[in-house]
C-alpha cells in the first residue's frame, strides 16, 4: 500500500510537470528538531538536519506544487521508562536513537506574494537504516513508514529560499508491541538555491 502511494505520488508529480508553467530544479539543507510522543521516550526535542533535491512546479503565479526528495536524520532518546516496559537496557539510562529516512513531501505551494509561499501537505519517510542499541533479541522498533502531514512558510529571495516547516506523524511507528503508540513530531529551518 505505501508503495503505491509513492508511485501514485511520483506519478502525480511528472504528470503535473508536463502542464507546469514553471519547474525550477533546486537543491535544500538545514536542521530538523524532532520527537516521539509516547511513553517510552524523552519528552524533548533531538536535533538533526536534511538534505536533498527539490521541484518546484507553479501552475500559474499563485498556485503550484514542490515534490521533494530529502535525507532526513531524526534524533531521539529514550526516556527512563523504556526499561521497565521492554526489559532492554538499565534502569534509568537514556539511550539516544539515531533514524535515518528518505522523506518524499509532496508540498500545495499557494503563493500570495512573489516573495511569499504557503505550503502544506503529506510527507512519506522511508527508514532507511536505524542504530538502535536498544533490544537485545534484535527486533525492529520502528516500522519502515512514517507518514506526516506538513505545513509551513518559504520565502523567496531570487533563487534563494529559506523555509520553516512543521510534521505532524499521522501513524503509529512503534512496532514491537501495543504498549505504546508513538507518533513522530518534527520542525525543519532549512535554506535552498533553484537552479
Amino acid at each position: 500500500m505505501k508503495s503505491l502511494l509513492v508511485t501514485l505520488a511520483l506519478f502525480f508529480s511528472a504528470l503535473s510537470a508536463s502542464y507546469a508553467q514553471g519547474v525550477k530544479l533546486g537543491i535544500r539543507a538545514g536542521a530538523n528538531m524532532y520527537k516521539i510522543d509516547g511513553k517510552a521516550f524523552d519528552d524533548e526535542f533531538q536535533y538533526g538536519y536534511h538534505a536533498g533535491a527539490s521541484l518546484e512546479m507553479m501552475f500559474g503565479k499563485v498556485i503550484g506544487i514542490q515534490p521533494e526528495v530529502l535525507f532526513n536524520q531524526s534524533n531521539t532518546r529514550t526516556g527512563y521508562s523504556f526499561d521497565t516496559l521492554y526489559k532492554s537496557i538499565n534502569p534509568g539510562t537514556l539511550k539516544d536513537v539515531k533514524l535515518n529516512y528518505i522523506s518524499i513531501p509532496i508540498l500545495l505551494n499557494i503563493r500570495p506574494f512573489p516573495f511569499l509561499t504557503l505550503q502544506a501537505g503529506p510527507q512519506f519517510g522511508v527508514l532507511m537504516s536505524k542504530e538502535l542499541p536498544l533490544l537485545e533479541d534484535g527486533k525492529q522498533a520502528f516500522k519502515h513508514g512514517d507518514l506526516t502531514m506538513l505545513a509551513g512558510v518559504q520565502l523567496n529571495i531570487m533563487k534563494f529560499r529559506v523555509y520553516g516547516r512543521y510534521g505532524i506523524g499521522l501513524n503509529n511507528i512503534n512496532d514491537i508491541d501495543n504498549k505504546d503508540k508513538w507518533n513522530s513530531q518534527s520542525a525543519q529551518l532549512g535554506v535552498g538555491f533553484n537552479f
